[in-house]
């Protein structure tokens, strides 16, 4: 492989023109591919075959028009008085409006359906009225037959008159027990609508009206054109003194690709690479040639968006990936080309041997980030592989930009990759390539500094990795997006007017056992319909419950539930599965929940559940490779340790700041809420990638001192002075790139940033520059054993081109004539 991209290297910087040609063909024709073939993306996520699935499938069959996706629209007078009766016939004629946008199954009236309630309520009392009625007429001609019954007896007639005194008893209880069996339906009746109290649609005090959409599609399939033009019929005309606002079930927001706080993350990798090499032409190759493979990426993946479901957060991630990795695997290489042009070395071999050497570790670090992001397909989750399977295409292209591209640039920008001092000190350089070696004196760490520096990495980690114990996680809402958003204000204006609990209703079905006939089915229906809401409605975490449905062979009802509080509480939650317990028809299947709350608690559920065998592949993953690579068994455990712990602590952050609310002023964050349900797995990939990169840079220095005769200890020193600073600079570019999504309106886009970004800080300097260097100081000869037969066995990974190196380093040349401010080559080549 060193061979192959040496080769490529030197190809490339022959025909830099061409190559650049070449990638921005590319680039135009990802571009095409995007605007002739690019679709909507999903503003939600979904699991095949959940339990809200199979409870939304049932509903679709057993219900026309149910089971579609849903969205809700909160109307507020500006005064805060009572809507008039202008507003209430204008809202109402928005809604007819709605009601014939393509993809609409049916939009409910906030005042129609208070007014269907209202006369329910007043039904309800005009029958408690006529049954009073009855019970007092019975009761009177019960007093009347008495009295009769007194007045035959006492005269001695009761003989003569038992027969027609029997008759008006019977007559008087047979009236009784139809009163009573009446006012059970009644009691049954006034207990319902008391259950469904809180259900309503307009607010207590009158200025606040809920109007509800149902759509034909599931939720994740509802078109944008769909909701846009629901949106639309509502915002087009404001009704005068209403405000309008769109739940995020129904509002969609899609993340900006670009802004400002990202634009600032690039702006400081841009100061580290100056800083760094010295020249504003180097630290500009590393950020074009980035931006040209994230752009190719980014096209492909919207491209795609016309056949795959791919969710709105995906080319973000790809984003973030392909541009930190980008800046990241071009530094590496454009760096190694310049210590070598400082020690004489001949242009384009110099960029054919950078390539061989530092490429060809570049393809190695690519190549495990790819397999780890590929490997989130292992978790059966549809867009979580689909998250790491676009990731991967970014990590692949950026790796090829690395390795074709940046050769092809260096070539044709020449030894103006050095400032001017550097070119004219390059005579100075030793003929053979080599720089004359320093002879400080350089001395291992002593045993208690060792011992001091692992126990300070291991208690700062295991410190910030204390909140993963109390990690919850979920899929955002409302109340997580900008406060500046219409889905904010929606959320908080349904809480404040309606309660906690309406911003994630549950929809409850139970099965019924019908009836040997209709009549009877539909008798039994309205009792069980009853006996299922009252043992709803006695759970604590239930604020309301109202039935909304019966089928129409009376085997399955469904109801309208209403917790307590919000849909991301953890009592939420646990009402969830209370209620998928719960069998209040003895004898029937236990109760089914859906709903947007409980979809999301599914699907944050089998995510969470798939984390531990996903890292368990990546620990497995990470210990085969650092064996082929540093043919030692003590380095792959203690650096697959160091990720495991750097990844919890960096977990703890994520939770400390998104969970319970830490520095949430800071980031706009007005409600912490649950951990983004993905994140921790996409962590995982991305991170254990990274952390190999490091482990790789710092390590194979190492082991290079270690077996060209260095005592270990010593090794130790040499590989880490060796090493440290292109991975500080490689830390701190991924830090800030990373980090500029931090301050991304979307909580989504700010988990992920801030989780990766702390995630780099603490495997890069805490992990990789503090806790291995001490581990293998303390370790000594044995961090390098490896079993005689296992050497045997194991392949020689020269990751980094020594080989190559030591060919190349001493054969000779034909002499080329570089001219010094162009570049431009004469001779063989």
């Amino acid at each position: 492989m060193a061979e192959l991209l040496y080769r490529l290297g030197r190809a490339s910087a022959r025909r830099a023109r061409t190559v650049i040609v070449l990638w921005l063909a590319l680039l135009v024709a990802a571009g095409g591919a995007f605007f002739l073939f690019s679709g909507e993306l999903e503003d939600g996520f979904s699991i095949p075959g959940t339990a809200t699935d199979q409870v939304n499938q049932r509903l679709k069959t057993e219900f026309d028009g149910m089971g579609g996706g849903a969205g809700t629209i909160i109307h507020q007078t500006d005064d805060g008085e009572p809507f008039t009766d202008e507003q209430k016939e204008a809202i109402g004629e928005r809604v007819d409006l709605a009601t014939e946008v393509d993809g609409v199954e049916a939009v409910v009236d906030p005042f129609a359906t208070e007014d269907e309630r209202a006369e329910q309520a007043e039904l309800l009392r005009e029958g408690r009225e006529q049954i009073d009625d009855a019970r007092a007429e019975i009761e009177a001609g019960q007093e009347e037959l008495d009295e009769n019954r007194a007045q035959a007896e006492a005269a001695g007639m009761l003989d003569q008159m038992e027969e027609a005194l029997d008759g008006g008893q019977d007559e008087i209880d047979q009236g009784l027990e139809s009163l009573e069996s009446e006012e059970e339906k009644l009691e049954q009746g006034e207990a319902l609508m008391e259950m469904a109290d809180g259900i309503g649609t307009i607010s207590e005090d009158g200025n606040a009206a809920m109007v509800m959409v149902s759509f034909t599609d599931a939720q994740e399939e509802v078109a944008q054109e769909t909701r846009d033009a629901v949106i639309s019929v509502f915002e087009s005309e404001p009704v005068d003194g209403v405000t309008v606002e769109f739940a995020d079930d129904i509002a969609m927001e899609l993340p900006s690709l670009v802004s400002k706080a990202e634009i600032i993350g690039v702006v400081v990798a841009g100061v580290v690479l100056v800083v760094m090499l010295g020249t504003l032409i180097g630290a500009g190759l590393p950020i074009l040639t980035a931006l040209v493979g994230v752009g190719i990426a980014t096209l492909i993946t919207m491209s795609l968006s016309g056949v795959l479901a791919i969710a709105d957060i995906t080319p973000i991630l790809g984003l973030m990936l392909g541009l930190a990795v980008g800046i990241d695997y071009a530094l590496f290489i454009v760096n190694r080309h310049r210590r070598q042009l400082k020690q004489g070395m001949e242009l384009q071999e110099s960029v054919g041997l950078a390539n061989g050497t530092a490429g060809n570790a570049v393809v190695f670090a690519g190549a495990t980030v790819l397999i780890a992001l590929l490997g989130l397909n292992l978790t059966g989750i549809g867009f979580l592989g689909l998250m790491g399977s676009v990731g991967a295409i970014a990590i692949a292209i950026a790796v090829i930009v690395a390795v074709t591209l940046i050769p092809a640039l260096l070539g044709l920008v020449g030894p103006r990759i050095l400032s001017k001092g550097e070119r004219a000190r390059l005579g100075t350089a030793s003929a053979n390539g080599q720089a004359p070696e320093k002879h400080s004196h350089i001395k291992p760490m002593s045993n208690v500094r060792a011992i001091g520096r692992a126990a300070v990495a291991v208690i700062v980690l295991g410190v910030i990795a204390l909140p993963v114990l109390d990690l919850r996680q979920g899929l955002p809402d409302g109340s997580s997006q900008s406060v500046d958003s219409t889905q904010y204000r929606a959320y908080t204006a349904i809480e404040e007017n309606f309660g906690e609990g309406r911003n994630g209703p549950l929809l409850v079905t139970a099965d019924l056992p019908g009836g040997p006939t209709d009549d009877e089915a539909e008798v039994n229906a309205e009792q069980y319909q009853y006996e299922v809401a009252d043992a709803i409605h006695a759970l604590e975490d239930v604020e309301a419950v109202a039935p909304i449905g019966v089928s129409d062979d009376r085997t399955l009802a469904i109801f309208q539930v209403e917790p307590r509080q919000g849909p991301s509480s953890e009592s939420t939650e646990d009402l969830v599965h209370t209620l998928r317990d719960m069998e209040p028809i003895h004898g029937e299947a236990p109760l089914g929940v859906a709903g947007m709350a409980s979809g999301n608690i599914d699907i944050s559920e089998q995510i969470a559940g798939a984390l531990p065998t996903y890292l368990t592949v990546v620990v497995g993953l990470s210990l085969v490779i650092l064996l082929l690579v540093f043919r030692s068994i003590f380095v792959p455990v203690v650096a697959t340790l160091g990720f495991i712990l750097s990844y919890f602590a960096a977990l703890g952050g994520v939770v400390a700041v998104y969970q319970w609310g830490w520095l949430g002023g800071l980031l706009g964050m007005e409600n912490p809420g649950p951990v983004l349900s993905f994140l921790p797995t996409i962590m995982v990939g991305i991170l254990f990638g990274l952390a190999m990169d490091y482990m790789l840079f710092i390590g194979t220095g190492m082991r290079e001192a270690y077996v060209h005769g260095a005592p270990a200890r010593l090794a130790v020193v040499q590989g880490f002075r060796a090493g440290r600073s292109v991975v500080t600079a490689a830390a701190i570019i991924m830090i800030s790139v990373f980090g500029g999504f931090i301050f991304s309106e979307m909580m989504m886009i700010s988990s992920v940033g801030f989780g990766l970004a702390f995630g780099v800080l603490l495997d890069a300097f805490l992990v990789r520059m503090l806790l291995i260097p001490a581990v293998m100081h303390l370790a000594g000869d044995a961090a390098w054993w490896l079993p005689k037969w296992l050497e045997r066995v194991l392949p020689d990974v020269d990751v980094e081109g020594s080989a190559l190196e030591r060919a190349h380093l001493h054969q000779d040349e034909p002499t080329e004539t570089i001219e010094p401010e162009t570049g431009v080559t004469s001779g063989r080549g």
